[in-house]
């Protein structure tokens, strides 16, 4: 088998990088461990900056999401006391961000491959060969048959824990991971969001989340220790704990209903600065990883894919490896601009065991600056809504 690129995950990423690429009339193959029902039905992201949701139409899967979307224009961070709104349409002269979960994003992109190709499911890759190569190599099972595939170029899409970032050698890597001391604790339920605006809250008793998927469903989070269960939590518990961290005093309560789910989720930042080795590119969760705090892991993926789908289509239309040669440097730029907000978001409204009183009053300090000064308003504003592209 031979194609042009062979894309190793079917997650966004893969799919959007497999799009892109048709659009520009390049021959891809995309493989997926999974089946189809288990890749879309994986609970992730919600939030699109402008950027992610432009990108989304101007590759022609825009429209589902533009008639259910919910769109944003700032966002609620409830401390000391009180609630705060930052309205980041106002500071951004117009971007906002939208909700519009993953698996809706990954509905429409395979409904959109499924048009004029198709995913190879449950083809689990074996090995990643001949890298540095003009014909690298992609080994994986389908229907128990071993087969392999031959490829110009390489994209690793396969998140965390895929065969792409491990084909690595060991001193070509270099990593970079820092785990929070605590993680959240995530549910889903069949109740009306209480506010049609994300709220950040900071308690003393840690961070609480009240964000949604949809009108009537509501995902909501806690902050708990890394090693919690939720079999330590009755519904009426988190639901107590929720509001009583959202509240600070102004009476919020949650639109209580069915949950429908419970999962913990262990809080880490990583970045893999080896993304490219030879013809083989790493993009998305495969090369990093932030805390969901703030919302940036899906978001980050559609800008590497950006740069990647055009450095590959100017290598093969044009003969040009300028931008693929710059891939890495591009993509590391927002990459840890993103990391350092993400981290900020998440320190400044989790409680560390660990933490000093004086630290304690820093993080109120910290958030009454980013709610009474404008500039510090913007500045969040900027990144959250979603930085320039640079392709």
């Amino acid at each position: 088998m031979k194609t042009q690129v062979g894309i190793v995950g079917a997650g966004p990423a893969g799919l959007l990088l497999a799009q892109m690429l048709h659009r520009a009339g390049i021959d891809c193959v995309l493989l997926e461990a999974k089946d189809k029902e288990y890749v879309i039905e994986r609970v992730r992201a919600g939030v699109l900056e402008q950027g992610a949701v432009d990108t989304l139409r101007d590759v022609g899967v825009g429209v589902r999401m533009d008639a259910e979307r919910m769109e944003h224009d700032g966002i609620t961070f409830a401390f000391g006391g009180e609630h705060r709104y930052v309205d980041v349409k106002a500071l951004t002269g117009g971007r906002t961000v939208s909700v519009y979960g993953q698996r809706d994003v990954v509905k429409d992109l395979i409904a959109a491959r499924e048009a004029y190709g198709e995913v190879k499911w449950e083809c689990p890759v074996t090995a990643v060969t001949d890298v540095t190569s003009d014909t690298p190599k992609i080994h994986f099972t389908e229907d128990g048959e071993e087969k392999v595939l031959e490829c110009d170029y390489i994209a690793g899409t396969d998140g965390f824990w895929g065969p792409c970032r491990k084909a690595l050698p060991p001193e070509k890597l270099h990593t970079h991971e820092f785990v929070y001391p605590y993680s959240w604790l995530g549910v889903l339920a069949d109740a009306p969001p209480a506010s049609h605006i994300v709220i950040y809250a900071n308690h003393e008793n840690g961070f609480a989340l009240q964000s949604m998927r949809s009108p009537t469903v509501s995902r909501l989070y806690i902050q708990c220790d890394n090693d919690d269960s939720v079999d330590n939590w009755t519904d009426e518990q988190l639901w107590d704990e929720l509001d009583l961290r959202m509240d600070q005093g102004t009476g919020y309560k949650n639109n209580r209903g069915k949950i429908t789910a419970k999962g913990i989720t262990p809080m880490r930042s990583f970045v893999c600065e080896t993304m490219r080795h030879g013809n083989m590119f790493l993009a998305g969760d495969a090369a990093h990883i932030v805390p969901p705090t703030g919302a940036k892991g899906l978001n980050l993926a559609v800008a590497d894919v950006r740069v990647l789908a055009a450095g590959l289509t100017d290598a093969i239309k044009s003969n040009s490896d300028a931008l693929l040669n710059d891939y890495e440097r591009i993509c590391l730029e927002r990459i840890w601009k993103t990391e350092r907000f993400s981290w900020w978001v998440t320190t400044s409204f989790h409680r560390d065991p660990a933490a000093s009183e004086f630290e304690r009053k820093i993080q109120l300090a910290t958030l009454d600056t980013l709610t009474s000064s404008e500039a510090a308003a913007t500045s969040f504003a900027e990144v959250y809504a979603g930085l320039p592209y640079a392709h």
